[in-house]
């Protein structure tokens, strides 16, 4: 591990992976290597998930490629030093700023969407220049394997190398100074991943979670609410960072919405044999979900499957932000409905607590749109849809407060991974004398009509 460390520095120290030719060199090599072994991780996380090739394809390694394309047709421009105007106290000097990689960079992925949470900020990091070491989650054992198995044998470990193991390897890489460490997972965890980093001083960027409200209004489309928020909330079995956590739902419009849920749920009829539907990552997750299923607020669901580690899409109705499944982050198949009759009322409750790293608005009224997204601080959202919004990489991804902070994806990440350098370039031909002594009333006068 630390053998590794050293050679990523030096390797870096050398400027080799500067070179823009090189840096498209790793992106062009990693797209042909995810290709060339598609069916090596559609095996690998069916075997943790029982995840189909459908939805890995569409939730993982497409937003991958999608990632190494935008980064190989935008680093040159990326990559080139901006030149900004320089004030008159520098005349007749030239200012620009210069994106550099920050240096060898770890990145700890998460278990829920191993291959994307894992390898995306990966993609950021390499097209900045940096040299990687990557700790996928070791809960999605065999998501890992493939990957260290597969970009270890494509890449040279002085660049981009895959470390497995768990708490113990991932304290040991904690304790090197990197010069960069991402971190995607628990608000827990993250605490104790951005203590340990700042012994270093090491920057640090946090992708965390957090239980994010969808606003459910009494002008909403109920039909194509439910069709969007039943898709969002039930993928990957609500195993998701920014499913929708709860609903707030205007109170006339309950019933109706309710039953527009329960019909859409119904149709997609998910099933592990559909293809539509995975598994509880493990017993422990498990366990810790049925608990949060109050039986006497079942509206609908509450089907569990132990064997196969299955919980079907279940909703909480008449459910308060005092009960158990409103105290934490779900991370499940679990929907509670919370009805508001004042909408002051339910924004301030969201106020209330930690900020979500998402939000979502289901509503067709313009005031309505611009009062929840001006008064309710949320990493990033969706106004008539769920979840969307982490497909459009022109769009920042990120947490706030207890969600994480930084953000990635398309330029974003570009920019997460670089430091942008200041420079002033000036000519010896010309000096004005205004700032050396000796001091004069005539050079503070000249001076403040310069500065201000």
């Amino acid at each position: 591990m630390k053998t590794v460390f050293q050679n990523q520095k030096i390797f870096f120290n050398s400027n080799a992976s500067k070179s823009i030719s090189f840096r498209k060199q790793q992106l062009k090599k990693l797209k042909e290597v995810l290709k060339a072994n598609e069916d090596s991780f559609f095996e690998a996380i069916y075997l943790d998930f029982k995840k189909s090739k459908f939805e890995t394809y569409t939730t993982e390694l497409s937003l991958l490629y999608s990632e190494i394309n935008t980064a190989l047709s935008k680093l040159s421009s990326w990559s080139k030093k901006q030149k900004v105007r320089s004030n008159l106290a520098n005349f007749p000097a030239q200012s620009y700023i210069v994106p550099e990689p920050l240096g060898t960079v770890l990145i700890i992925g998460a278990w829920n969407y191993p291959f994307q949470l894992s390898i995306a900020p990966a993609i950021a990091a390499l097209a900045a220049g940096n040299t990687v070491i990557l700790k996928p989650s070791e809960i999605a054992v065999h998501s890992s394997a493939i990957m260290a198995k597969i970009i270890n044998e494509s890449f040279d470990a002085s660049v981009f190398f895959v470390q497995e193991g768990g708490v113990s390897e991932t304290t040991s890489l904690l304790e090197l100074p990197f010069d960069k460490i991402f971190f995607t997972g628990s608000t827990k965890v993250g605490k104790i991943v951005y203590e340990a980093a700042a012994k270093n001083l090491v920057p640090i960027t946090l992708e965390l979670g957090g239980k994010s409200p969808t606003f459910v209004c009494q002008d909403a489309d109920l039909k194509m609410t439910a069709k969007r928020m039943v898709w969002a909330k039930f993928l990957n079995a609500g195993q998701t960072c920014i499913a929708p956590d709860y609903v707030l739902v205007d109170e006339t419009v309950k019933e109706s919405f309710l039953k527009a849920v329960v019909k859409e749920v119904e149709q997609a009829d998910y099933a592990l044999v559909n293809g539509n539907y995975v598994q509880i990552i493990n017993d422990n997750h498990l366990q810790r979900l049925e608990k949060l299923i109050d039986r006497n607020k079942l509206y609908f669901g509450g089907k569990i499957d132990a064997s196969e580690r299955v919980i079907y899409p279940t909703i909480l109705d008449n459910c308060s932000f005092e009960d158990m499944v409103m105290q934490e982050e779900i991370f499940g198949p679990i929907l509670p409905v919370i009805s508001y009759s004042n909408l002051d009322v339910a924004i301030a409750k969201v106020k209330e607590r930690e900020k979500p790293l998402s939000c979502y608005v289901f509503t067709n009224s313009s005031d309505i749109k611009n009062k929840i997204q001006s008064e309710v601080s949320f990493g990033g959202g969706a106004i008539n849809d769920a979840i969307m919004h982490i497909s459009n990489d022109k769009l920042p991804f990120g947490g706030v407060g207890a969600s994480g902070m930084g953000s990635y994806h398309g330029k974003f990440g570009f920019d997460t991974f670089s430091h942008f350098k200041g420079i002033l370039n000036k000519p010896t031909w010309l000096e004005f004398n205004f700032k050396y002594a000796p001091y004069t009333d005539w050079k503070q006068k000249i001076i403040k009509m310069l500065l201000g």
